[in-house]
């Protein structure tokens, strides 16, 4: 392994930076004119951001090619819409409002002067005047408004209320599982003696669009105003709230970023801050801040103008590349830092390009790749934050040895020159030990090197030696095994789903209504549509139906299925009905020649797509029960679609697909383990190719490819302990983990095995001294740059936060302590005496080229 050359990629790429350093150094001026001019005309393309956002949730927070819109355009095109309404029978949510009434304190609602307090907000809703009348828009069915069933009961007469007896879930042939909540029974075991909360539905034509929106916004500004009464508590939704908190959200952390970039500025000049007048690096500090702004308004803008969509998720984007791009600067301000100062300003940003470029250029590449793979994901809204973070890190990177760089070459000139960092003003050069305001410059005679900063010391003459003590090794060795067994612990009690709640902003009514739905409302689940697409099948033929019974018996059998409901079925009631007509339902002219009459008359026509004497499809309702959690809807959806697959094993097959408009959501489920998986995985063997090809040596990109996959176990097992289920926001923070889990450890990686020391301590310790405070000062200023959401009222942000804390930290605490332990475990990643020299020959291009700039020239391939 020591004499396999594994350097020629990247000795040829550190040469290639030298020069382009030397030429930066050389027209510095030319590079930030010509990189301002360019975030400029790219950042243009903001005009179109108002155009180019979609924010829409089914569109954004759902997988692409979900099974469940593809069976919702079976129903659709099956069983359009009538005039006559059902919402038993709709292919969607629907368009409403609705209302959750429940008593104060827990008492019951069913009392006379609860139900005077909802008649009158029944009233005050229906006569609700928005340019049309609910009267006017409402849905109707037999050319009335759909009604609410508990109220036509009470007769909208609360003195009815006491003598009203109610049996439970079923009264009379209707279903109130989704229209009274809380419920307590009698004794004998079916009627109601008391109830928490009622549930209002208002449903709205959804063919008169513009005139619902307004209706439904008179709603919302009634409900927001609505006074609380003596008897009861009121939450309120409408079929647009999620979708309206949802574009609220984004705007709520636009004024943060102004906190994130001043408290960037501010810790970056802070970490740069000597007390050396001209040796400080505040301009450099703020300019490099000002390089990864430069770098999002580029990106960005250019990405708005191809006409890329601007997903509520992107918004968090700014936040992340603010902290990245500070990263990569406190490295070369690191390597600028080591390099001599008495050399030409071309000669130090060459050495400093030499040091830092391949270095960055790994961390790039595999950021930009984590999150290119990213976009195999099927959520759009996590397309479309990796789309704009990788485009914004290509261009943070391009501006980092372009617009930095010379601001680092400027900066050079004004330290060449002993000027004051304020005023540019000659001042004496200091001796060592008087540094005041009015003098500077000093620096290390012997080295010939800025003095180490007290941070760079204390790794250095310290940390460095500490953490290579045989027993400091084993205490490491035992923290990460704790680490990694709490990690794996954590991800067994992973939750799956984005709970739709989580879309609305805190405090806001939506979470309100969620919560009392949950409360009150989640006995009963969806009525599930049984949909039979089969052209070819028989109902007319006795062994078809047994078949179809058998099939519905199956899935009364499922545990989240009501077994006290039987399904809803057109078939068995028409066989019934063909018995009392007395006529052979099981002769196929006779069962075809009385169906048309019979659906007009039992309400069952939209329930079968009957035409041309033909019947193309035909749908049947099964009752779900008891689905609280983003387990059970995931449990109930795969035992659903299984139960269908079965049934098309049957000796007669009955071909059906099932739905319900919750499906689309539900859909989640199904991919999005997979599919995390599948881009850790994709990404991870990604990640290692680049530093087999880009570290000069296999065994320590291995240790990078490690570091990865430990960072994972460990973000992920994390984060279901801090409360984060894994959905379409939580993957986007996992993709961002599989880049930045890369990034402090092939830092220190790359430093370990291009260290000229001689044993595997001393190389993590001279690896530790060069990098241990640039990987503080980026993990500070990364977690400063998202910390501010923290405090949005936006669950999105939050996961956002907390993810990126754990990312940052784990990939700190791999950087600084795990990897240069585990690094001097292996022998081998140390070059031989013989390999050095081997390095040093190898290197001899790089060596005349730097006694090229020296002499004040560069070489010829640049000019």
């Amino acid at each position: 392994m020591e004499n396999c050359k594994t350097d020629c990629i990247e000795r040829p790429l550190a040469l290639a930076f030298a020069k382009l350093g030397c030429f930066v150094g050389r027209h510095p001026c030319v590079f930030l004119l010509l990189t301002m001019c360019v975030a400029v005309f790219f950042g243009a393309g903001f005009k179109f951001l108002k155009e180019r956002e979609s924010n829409d949730i089914e569109d954004q927070f759902t997988p692409v090619n979900g099974p469940a819109k593809l069976e919702r355009a079976i129903v659709v095109e099956n069983f359009p819409q009538s005039e006559e309404f059902s919402q038993l029978q709709l292919a969607s949510e629907g368009t409403y409002a609705s209302l959750i009434i429940t008593g104060l304190h827990g008492k019951s609602i069913l009392t006379e002067a609860a139900f005077n307090e909802i008649i009158e907000l029944d009233r005050q809703v229906k006569s609700l005047e928005t340019g049309n009348t609910f009267e006017n828009l409402c849905a109707k069915t037999k050319g009335r408004c759909m009604s609410n069933a508990i109220l036509d009961m009470l007769n909208y007469n609360a003195t009815k209320v006491d003598s009203l007896t109610l049996t439970y879930p079923m009264n009379n042939g209707t279903f109130l599982g989704t229209s009274i909540g809380g419920v307590e029974l009698k004794p004998d075991g079916s009627k109601i003696s008391s109830a928490k909360a009622v549930r209002l539905f208002y449903f709205l034509d959804e063919e008169k669009i513009n005139e619902n929106s307004d209706w439904l916004n008179g709603f919302l500004k009634l409900l927001s105003n609505y006074t609380e009464q003596k008897m009861v508590h009121v939450s309120y939704f409408t079929s647009v709230s999620r979708q309206k908190e949802l574009e609220t959200n984004s705007d709520s952390v636009i004024p943060l970023f102004s906190l994130t970039y001043f408290l960037a500025i501010t810790i970056s000049v802070l970490s740069c801050l000597r007390l050396d007048c001209v040796r400080t690096k505040v301009w450099v500090a703020t300019f490099g801040v000002l390089s990864a702004g430069m770098a999002v308004l580029a990106s960005f803008g250019l990405l708005l103008f191809c006409g890329m969509p601007f997903a509520m998720t992107v918004a968090s984007a700014p936040f992340l590349i603010l902290g990245v791009g500070v990263d990569d600067m406190f490295i070369m301000i690191s390597c600028w830092q080591k390099t001599e100062v008495n050399k030409d300003v071309e000669v130090r940003l060459a050495e400093t390009y030499k040091e830092a470029g391949v270095s960055i250029t790994i961390t790039t590449l595999t950021d930009v790749l984590a999150f290119y793979i990213g976009l195999l994901t099927p959520f759009r809204s996590v397309q479309s934050f990796c789309m704009y973070t990788s485009t914004a890190l290509l261009f943070c990177y391009v501006f980092n040895i372009t617009f930095f760089g010379a601001c680092l070459a400027l900066n050079g000139r004004r330290e060449k020159g002993n000027r004051h960092w304020l005023t540019c003003m000659k001042v004496p050069e200091a001796t060592g030990d008087d540094n005041v305001c009015c003098v500077g410059g000093a620096y290390d005679k012997d080295t010939h090197k800025e003095f180490d900063m007290p941070m760079e010391s204390f790794f250095k003459n310290y940390y460095g030696p500490f953490l290579t003590r045989v027993w400091v090794k084993a205490l490491v060795c035992l923290i990460y095994a704790g680490y990694l067994a709490v990690s794996i612990y954590g991800c067994f009690q992973m939750q799956e789903g984005l709970n739709l709640k989580h879309l609305a902003a805190d405090g806001s009514y939506v979470g309100d209504y969620y919560d009392n739905e949950d409360e009150f409302f989640s006995d009963f689940g969806p009525n599930v549509m049984l949909v039979i697409k089969n052209e070819h099948f028989q109902y007319w033929n006795p062994t078809a139906r047994k078949s179809l019974d058998l099939c519905l018996e199956h899935f009364q059998n499922l545990t989240m299925v009501d077994p006290d409901i039987p399904p809803i079925s057109w078939l068995h009631i028409y066989t019934q009905f063909g018995l009392k007509a007395r006529f052979d339902v099981d002769n196929e002219a006779q069962f075809k020649s009385h169906l048309t009459a019979f659906l007009n008359h039992s309400g069952f026509s939209q329930d079968v797509n009957f035409t041309n004497n033909h019947i193309h499809a035909s749908r049947m309702f099964v009752q779900t029960v008891n689905i609280r959690t983003a387990i059970d809807e995931k449990n109930m959806l795969n035992a659903f679609r299984e139960t269908a697959e079965k049934c098309g094993k049957l000796q007669t097959p009955v071909d059906l697909i099932v739905f319900h408009p919750a499906f689309i959501y539900f859909d989640q489920y199904a991919v999005i383990i997979s599919n995390t998986i599948q881009n850790i995985f994709v990404a991870t063997c990604a990640m290692l190719v680049i530093s087999l090809l880009l570290i000069p040596n296999p065994l320590c990109s291995i240790w990078v490819t490690f570091s990865i996959a430990s960072v994972i176990v460990g973000v992920a097992g994390f984060m279901a302990l801090w409360d984060v289920s894994l959905d379409s926001v939580s993957m986007i923070n996992l993709v961002i983990c599989i880049g930045f889990s890369v990034d402090f450890s092939a830092h220190i990686s790359y430093a370990f095995v291009s260290s000229e020391k001689s044993s595997a301590n001393e190389k993590a310790t001279d690896a530790i001294s060069k990098l241990g405070y640039p990987i503080v000062q980026g993990a500070v200023s990364t977690i400063a740059g998202v910390v501010v959401l923290a405090a949005a009222k936006s669950y999105i942000f939050r996961t956002f936060f907390k993810i990126m804390f754990l990312v940052i930290l784990f990939g700190a605490v791999h950087g600084i302590i795990f990897i240069p332990v585990f690094l001097t475990f292996l022998g081998t990643c140390c070059k031989s005496q013989e390999k050095k020299k081997q390095n040093l020959t190898e290197h001899s291009d790089m060596i005349a080229c730097t006694q090229l700039v020296s002499q004040n020239k560069c070489p010829d391939s640049i000019n």
